[in-house]
């Protein structure tokens, strides 16, 4: 499968080893341009690709992985229209993320009672929107080794089979995904500052 990242950050860059460890394809894009990210490509490896935002959205799944004050212009001047997007930004309103109680506090303050996801989902009109990949930080994943902890990712979202295929792309490279329903439902439980955010759990066995 390919894989697009719109920013080329942490995520892009922990979440696509991952992805390319598992046989995966990925298109990495900034705001800057491909002939910026030389560097950070051949850090990745192969299957690794620099592209513009444009052509990461032309992936069979597109993850937003930018910062959260640039995810407008991020998400800017793409038809979304039935395009599986995956949410993996939190709500810090800072350019320089507070992560502190009080910046994670005044950072949900400023959504006004919605969701980060509701936001998103606003400027990306059409998209079929799964939240995931970012109840976690990024550093508590860096083990790419075939027998890592199985880390807990949560999702969530409104269009079933989007969200079910995220599932599998999920559970495909070593983790396991758990649905938590709606978009809006689910994301207010795994955003920033949310119940089931900044856990490090993983999962060993299921009883029957």
């Amino acid at each position: 499968m390919k894989i697009g990242f719109i920013g080329a950050g942490t995520v892009a860059r922990t979440f696509g080893r991952h992805l390319i460890a598992a046989g995966h394809t990925v298109v990495v894009s900034n705001s800057r341009g491909p002939e910026t990210l030389t560097r950070f490509i051949a850090e990745l490896g192969p299957n690794a690709i620099a592209g513009t935002k444009h052509q990461a959205a032309e992936c069979d799944v597109v993850i937003l992985a930018t910062n959260w004050v640039k995810m407008p212009e991020a998400l800017k001047g793409i038809d979304w229209q039935g395009r599986i997007l995956i949410d993996a930004t939190n709500a810090h309103m800072d350019p320089k993320p507070d992560i502190s109680l009080a910046g994670v506090t005044r950072s949900r303050a400023a959504l006004k009672g919605r969701t980060s996801s509701e936001i998103v989902a606003e400027e990306a009109v059409g998209a079929r929107l799964v939240k995931s990949i970012s109840n976690i930080p990024m550093e508590w994943i860096q083990d790419f080794s075939p027998n890592k902890p199985s880390t807990v990712v949560f999702t969530s979202g409104d269009d079933t089979e989007a969200k079910q295929l995220v599932i599998e792309l999920i559970n495909s490279i070593g983790f396991v995904a758990i649905d938590l329903g709606s978009l809006i439902t689910g994301g207010a439980m795994h955003e920033v500052g949310a119940p089931l955010s900044g856990l490090d759990l993983h999962f060993v066995r299921r009883l029957r």
